[in-house]
């Protein structure tokens, strides 16, 4: 079994990855910006300053103004009720059970984060990673390196889960071993790395990956 599981947040254990979508398309069609389904794709995953940077080159705003546009019409979607992807308590309880440590990944800022966790229950966590709290974010390492840490144990004993490549390739440069549970295209299998259609195919028991150093 693996040392720990390090969990991506919007779209894997919740989801507000279409409430992301939503914020973001409906900002681009106010400035005349494309905002269909080919359109989005690229945002799937992003943290909110490279979303803003991007929506900025596309739409003519301000990178500022479109940060702050996008991250309180998020908010608002996310404190207004979030829905816990099927699976997901099982297996984090599982998890606990087990004496797996958990940790949340997230590429949301800290207050989206802790909305989250306030859903899914902060006791079935050790510790979080949200954006910002580390030199860069996802897609980089350096995320799910800090949750390791933060758990006293080496990324490469880690199982990370993820929805999108974005994602998947943070967890894949720290060496984390990756089930991804697709959102959107672009997750495709690869040593190490399962795609499973949901959660409820998860079992921490009987899982095809190895774990470097998952003993240490």
């Amino acid at each position: 079994m693996p040392a720990a599981l390090l969990c991506d947040m919007d779209g894997t254990l919740v989801d507000t990855e279409r409430d992301w979508l939503a914020s973001l398309a409906q900002l681009l069609a106010e400035h005349g910006a494309a905002c269909d389904e080919a359109a989005l794709a690229p945002f799937a995953g992003l943290p909110l300053d490279a979303a803003a940077e991007l929506v900025a080159h596309r739409s003519g705003l301000a990178a500022e103004t479109a940060l702050a546009r996008l991250d309180a019409s998020f908010t608002a979607r996310v404190r207004a009720g979030v829905t816990v992807q099927p699976g997901a308590l099982a297996l984090l309880d599982s998890a606990r059970r087990l004496e797996i440590p958990v940790a949340l990944v997230t590429a949301s800022e800290r207050p989206v984060a802790d909305l989250v966790l306030a859903t899914l229950g902060p006791h079935r966590f050790i510790c979080s990673v949200a954006h910002g709290e580390t030199p860069r974010g996802k897609p980089h390492p350096d995320p799910y390196l800090a949750a390791a840490r933060l758990l006293g144990v080496p990324a490469t004993a880690c199982l990370a889960l993820e929805d999108t490549p974005t994602g998947a390739a943070s967890a894949r440069a720290a060496g984390c071993r990756v089930i991804a549970v697709p959102t959107v295209d672009g997750i495709e299998e690869a040593p190490g790395t399962l795609v499973l259609p949901s959660l409820r195919e998860v079992d921490l028991r009987a899982l095809p990956l190895s774990f470097a150093g998952a003993d240490a």
